[in-house]
């Protein structure tokens, strides 16, 4: 017998098109250039500005990096990062500077997101988890991302930076603090998998090795994915 849906839940093709879009977005690294209509940026930054956000602090702030001499400096400040990075990798260094880690020259806008100053006034929900305000903003990027996906746009998340030079190169008031550079536009085709798990770098758990019951131990045993509405969707 097939399980009765709540209420509230959406038709089957509107399920099909959130799972769709959850599993389809990829952390992307190349880019084809071109560009994103302005109106299509303002819906998919409205999409991260709905985000939860806890005290609905709102914690976001986006910075789109027009200048192509200002993208350069961003840019360089990533290189920099990245040969430390590998640097602080050991036995991996070599693989890590094979990996392409960044999109900011090639793709249509860079999108600095970063916490603004005066996130200590909100206690609500933060006094004592106060990296709250960064989950929050993580919220927001991830409407973004899943957004872009479904508008056809790839996007990538670039972490390889110091957060002080950054923001001292955007002119950022004191107190702020740059978490992430969004690298987001036209993409050649998507990756059919993670593309570091593509390259051997890592690989996804699996999901009953994270869910526990009742307290931290072994992994609790769940039904099979296989048959989701992801997988049960037309190939395209």
């Amino acid at each position: 017998m097939t399980p009765q849906l709540p209420d509230h839940a959406f038709s089957l093709p509107e399920r099909q098109a959130v799972y769709r879009a959850i599993y389809e977005r990829r952390d992307m690294r190349h880019f084809c250039g071109g560009t994103v209509a302005d109106e299509l940026l303002a819906r998919l930054l409205s999409a991260a500005h709905h985000a939860p956000s806890v005290g609905f602090m709102q914690p976001w702030r986006f910075i789109r990096v027009r200048n192509s001499a200002l993208r350069q400096e961003v840019h360089a400040l990533i290189e920099q990062e990245r040969v430390l990075t590998a640097q602080a990798l050991g036995e991996r260094q070599d693989d890590f500077m094979k990996l392409k880690v960044q999109g900011v020259l090639d793709a249509a806008e860079v999108l600095v997101v970063a916490l603004p100053p005066g996130r200590e006034a909100h206690v609500f929900g933060r006094r004592t988890l106060p990296e709250m305000d960064l989950a929050s903003a993580a919220c927001a990027i991830q409407n973004l991302w899943l957004a872009a996906r479904a508008e056809g746009l790839g996007m990538g998340w670039v972490s390889i930076f110091c957060p002080l030079r950054l923001g001292q190169l955007l002119q950022m008031p004191e107190g702020s603090k740059p978490v992430a550079v969004l690298c987001l536009g036209p993409v050649a085709d998507f990756y059919d998998q993670p593309m570091l798990q593509a390259e051997k770098w890592a690989r996804r758990t699996a999901l009953s090795d994270l869910v526990f019951e009742d307290g931290w131990g072994p992994g609790a045993p769940l039904s099979p994915v296989a048959g989701s509405l992801h997988d049960s969707l037309p190939p395209h």
